[in-house]
């Protein structure tokens, strides 16, 4: 397994870190994630004019990219800068018709993907939602964006067994709400509503999804993490730096080896991503970033103090954050409990 970047992948990282430090700052972020519509739609714009969504399609999709280290590398960066932007609909767009996945990369159409109930422990054989002769109904919980989504990419059974299934916004019945990290989500109810079944499996959205989520909160980690040493090293007591105390200085040590477990699991996630075991490495990536970003966000706030729970502070959110990423498209115990299946 080769490690090293290509060129190409090096030219996208630097585009996406330059723009995300001039353009999303944290008061920036924090204005936008506590706007009424909780994005930016100006900044969504300039994201695809950059070719960031375009990054997470291959070149038969219409993009240029596509690969798991391609959704690595966007994820990872977008979790560092914490983007409340629609981009985990925009990469559940893959199971679309080439027309409207132009539209998606073109930043001109939004999709929501709308995949968790609450009590079925994210396994596919208990989805609730149904379709019947074409028409679906169901209740999906904690959906990202789904107020600016102009469709949604829903799973669902049908009589061939889990699918995805395309539903226009105009039937879904939406109970919307600010998200814990800032932001808007909605929980997401479609009765007998007119769907389209898609051809692309579940099962490889669903790993995207995943990995995409693991990338994201190794973004978050790192944040935590240089927040974390930049205080160490700036906060004193007794007349010296806490970076000179080397119990603090373990605690550190001990964050910085937990996330390169994280970015392991990661960078195998996504080697496999589209090939045999796809799903167990996914399964393990999540369980990964999920148990990590627990410590992390932990050893963070109390290496801290007090200060790290005041909502001007940038840490209180970064942890917030990791620890909603965490429980998305299930936690810790749920992939534990999924991997020996795998």
């Amino acid at each position: 397994m080769d490690f090293t970047p290509t060129d190409d992948r090096r030219m996208l990282a630097d585009t996406l870190n330059r723009f995300l430090t001039d353009r999303y700052d944290h008061d920036t972020r924090m204005k936008i994630a506590g706007s009424e519509i909780g994005w930016s739609a100006e900044l969504w714009a300039e994201m695809a004019e950059l070719g960031l969504i375009g990054a997470l399609f291959a070149e038969d999709e219409g993009g240029f990219g596509g690969h798991g280290f391609d959704i690595a590398l966007i994820f990872e960066g977008l979790g560092r800068a914490l983007v409340v932007e629609p981009f985990h609909g925009a990469l559940a767009a893959r199971a679309l018709p080439a027309d409207q996945r132009e539209e998606v990369i073109a930043g001109a159409l939004i999709p929501a993907f709308a995949h968790s109930e609450p009590g079925t422990s994210f396994a596919q054989d208990r989805l609730r939602t149904t379709v019947t002769d074409g028409k679906l109904s169901g209740t999906k919980v904690a959906v990202a964006q789904a107020e600016a989504a102009h469709i949604f990419i829903v799973s669902a059974q049908d009589s061939d067994g889990p699918a995805l299934f395309m539903v226009n916004a105009e039937h879904a019945n939406l109970t919307a709400y600010p998200l814990f990290d800032g932001g808007r989500g909605a929980d997401v109810t479609f009765d007998d509503a007119p769907a389209t079944r898609l051809s692309a499996p579940l099962d490889t959205v669903l790993n995207r999804a995943l990995l995409a989520l693991s990338a994201e909160a190794l973004g978050i980690m790192e944040r935590c993490k240089d927040t974390t040493v930049d205080y160490l090293k700036t906060r004193r007591q007794f007349g010296i730096p806490l970076s000179k105390f080397q119990a603090l200085q373990h605690r550190a040590v001990d964050m910085v080896t937990e996330i390169e477990q994280t970015r392991s699991a990661v960078i195998n996630a996504a080697h496999h991503l589209g090939g045999p075991g796809a799903s167990k490495y996914a399964a393990a990536a999540k369980y990964t970033a999920a148990a990590t970003g627990r410590m992390i966000s932990e050893e963070a706030i109390q290496l801290h103090g007090g200060i790290a729970m005041t909502w001007e502070y940038d840490l209180a959110h970064a942890a917030k954050r990791l620890t909603m990423t965490a429980q998305i498209m299930g936690d810790e115990d749920v992939h534990l409990r999924r991997f020996p299946a795998l």
